[in-house]
């Protein structure tokens, strides 16, 4: 009997001393457990505790120095539940928003802010069209994930200074804006410009898992010689300069409209 209560008091005292060391976890210690989570991303100079902490340099895969990131992750995690906020600073682009994973598998995102500077994203981003310059901002007000794709979403995208760079130099077409949303994982994201910029923009796209399909008219305010001949790689333009532009890939063809509804909140 002694002997049972012993043990029982060895098991209590053990079990104490991992929650303790799980509860005050330093963050570094964590690393070699969180590397695959990263894509290939590294952390460097990390400082605090696995539940708040911050990484001073947070690197590419190539060594290039991104920025600094801060996050909370929510102790809830031991129970699996995991909840976090995520902070990440850097020259070329910024992203701060907080994340749940559902009982059933899916990931919600509140309050996502995003910027990137996409010179920083190079010949990655470039296309038959060229090359894009300028700023992107996106905000999300929520967003709810399966496998990676959205069936909820109300988001905001802005790119502000909009150029394309081409072999024959640059094409500023100014402010763009989309807002987009999602219901059962059919995107729609209605296209315009800022009302000030040398391209008018009005359109809508489109996308699902099945396909994408994009109408819109683009029209220059300007008489940019640069800036029409840019078009004329989209289509051919009417008498005032227009480009229509009906495009659509996979089933796009029969995927139905999203209902005028306002997005249901996440659970």
């Amino acid at each position: 009997m002694k002997y049972l209560r012993n043990s029982l008091i060895g098991i209590g005292a053990l079990v104490m001393a991992v929650a303790l060391l799980l509860w005050f976890l330093p963050a570094r210690w964590a690393l070699p457990w969180a590397g695959s989570q990263l894509h290939g991303l590294r952390l460097r100079q990390v400082h605090g505790l696995l539940w708040e902490g911050r990484a001073d340099q947070v690197l590419a895969t190539d060594g290039r120095r991104l920025g600094q990131l801060h996050w909370q992750l929510s102790r809830r995690l031991l129970l699996g539940k995991l909840q976090s906020q995520l902070d990440f600073k850097g020259p070329q682009g910024d992203f701060s928003g907080a994340m749940r994973r559902l009982p059933d598998g899916r990931i919600a995102w509140h309050k996502v802010s995003a910027r990137i500077d996409l010179a920083a994203l190079g010949p990655r981003a470039a296309s038959p069209l060229g090359q894009p310059r300028g700023e992107l901002q996106l905000t999300v007000e929520h967003a709810l994930l399966q496998g990676g794709w959205p069936l909820q979403l109300q988001a905001h995208a802005q790119y502000r200074h909009a150029v394309m760079r081409t072999r024959d130099g640059d094409v500023a077409l100014g402010g763009l804006d989309a807002d987009a949303q999602a219901h059962s994982g059919v995107i729609e994201a209605q296209l315009h410009d800022d009302g000030h910029g040398p391209l008018r923009v009005d359109g809508t796209l489109q996308l699902s898992p099945l396909g994408w399909r994009v109408d819109a008219t683009l029209r220059p305010r300007q008489t940019d010689p640069s800036l029409r001949r840019w078009l004329t790689g989209l289509g051919s333009p009417d008498a005032d300069g227009a480009v229509h532009i009906h495009r659509s890939s996979g089933l796009a063809g029969s995927m139905p409209a999203p209902p005028q509804t306002r997005t249901r909140e996440i659970p």
